[in-house]
């Protein structure tokens, strides 16, 4: 008997059925060097009990693609976990989830598993996406014993990248709706968020079409290399 073998996070008990559709999902594709609009996009949005990385859950989730240059609005994703067990605070509450919404919630492992069919091979964007990647990798991992191989795009970096003129004290997702005049229904609910992120990344597309970056290669390209000049004058 190893007498380390505690250590080892335990491997969930995931369903055949689910085993199955896992088999099944298909392998994120490498960057391509179609056009943004020929691209299928997953714009995604998940509200959490907190910001802690390593102790907080994924409460809802709320998607939307872009397909064909547009919000398809026929492809939307919006789950709310079942979650019984969570303590009712402050940052539970802004989302309005409360006691009834997330002990009438559905099972997460097939919610995660429905969420990355709907995923499939399209690359994800979401407005700070490394928090969101991290809270979706742990998820998948606690609850399906997954691996999460979808790329993320933080609309974060998109868009003062694409307007290096505009200046901010709170980059935010509220300021760059300002910015934009853009009208939002709801904040602090998956779905809500999503689709206004998804509208922000249209004009950003539009933008960066002017900026002669129509490929996602392309776009990525540069977006890495903002970054590393970014990286670099902060270590000066």
């Amino acid at each position: 008997m190893n007498p380390f073998a505690w250590l080892r996070p335990a491997t969930p008990l995931v369903q055949e059925a689910l085993k199955t559709r896992l088999a099944r999902l298909p392998q994120p594709t490498p960057w391509r060097t179609c056009s943004l609009r020929e691209q299928r996009w997953v714009v995604l949005d998940l509200e959490t009990s907190g910001l802690n990385l390593n102790r907080d859950q994924v409460l809802s989730i709320g998607a939307v693609a872009i397909d064909e240059g547009a919000i398809d609005f026929s492809q939307q994703f919006e789950r709310t976990l079942h979650r019984p067990e969570q303590k009712t605070t402050a940052s539970v509450l802004i989302h309005g989830l409360g006691p009834s919404a997330l002990a009438a919630g559905c099972d997460p492992a097939t919610a995660f598993v429905e969420l990355l069919e709907f995923i499939g091979d399209s690359p994800v964007l979401a407005f700070h996406a490394p928090f969101d990647q991290h809270m979706l990798t742990r998820a998948l991992k606690h609850s399906l014993g997954h691996r999460l191989q979808s790329p993320f795009v933080d609309v974060a970096d998109l868009a003062p990248m694409l307007n290096p003129d505009v200046a901010m004290r709170e980059a935010g997702l509220d300021a760059w709706v300002a910015h934009f005049g853009l009208e939002v229904a709801e904040r602090h609910h998956a779905s809500a968020d999503a689709q206004v992120t998804a509208e922000l990344t249209l004009i950003l597309f539009s933008q960066a079409r002017r900026q002669q970056l129509d490929s996602p290669q392309a776009l990525l390209q540069r977006l890495h290399a903002w970054r590393r000049r970014k990286a670099h004058h902060q270590g000066l």
